[in-house]
């Protein structure tokens, strides 16, 4: 096994439940100020989905206080304590770019049974 190989295999998270594009993810970050560290939530809905492997990120979005918030996330990073799949989205596109222009109900997505 290569070198390579073999840090792939060491930082890879084998604790990653399966999603996909349009659900809701609650992904808990540690945050570091100062000297101090914490854990924050951020909740939103999968929009992208890029890479493969150790370089896995995904990207999610949320609107707080009516503004959008994205925030791009790597999966197998350190600071991602924990991954919990909140509902299941029902979509036909592996983009969601489209919900950034979206408000208020046109921006909801169907929920998979």
């Amino acid at each position: 096994m290569n070198a390579v190989q073999k840090i792939h295999n060491e930082t890879i998270k084998s604790d990653i439940p399966p999603f996909g594009i349009g659900d809701s993810l609650k992904v808990d970050v540690l945050i570091i100020e100062g000297g101090k560290e914490r854990i924050q939530s951020f909740t939103g809905t999968v929009i992208a989905r890029n890479g493969e492997g150790v370089s896995e990120s995904v990207t999610l979005r949320r609107v707080a206080f009516g503004q959008g918030v994205e925030r791009v996330l790597p999966l197998n990073s350190p600071r991602v304590k924990a991954l919990e799949v909140i509902r299941r989205g029902k979509v036909r596109r592996s983009k969601l770019y489209y919900l950034r222009d979206q408000q208020g109900k046109a921006a909801r997505i169907k929920e998979l049974r």
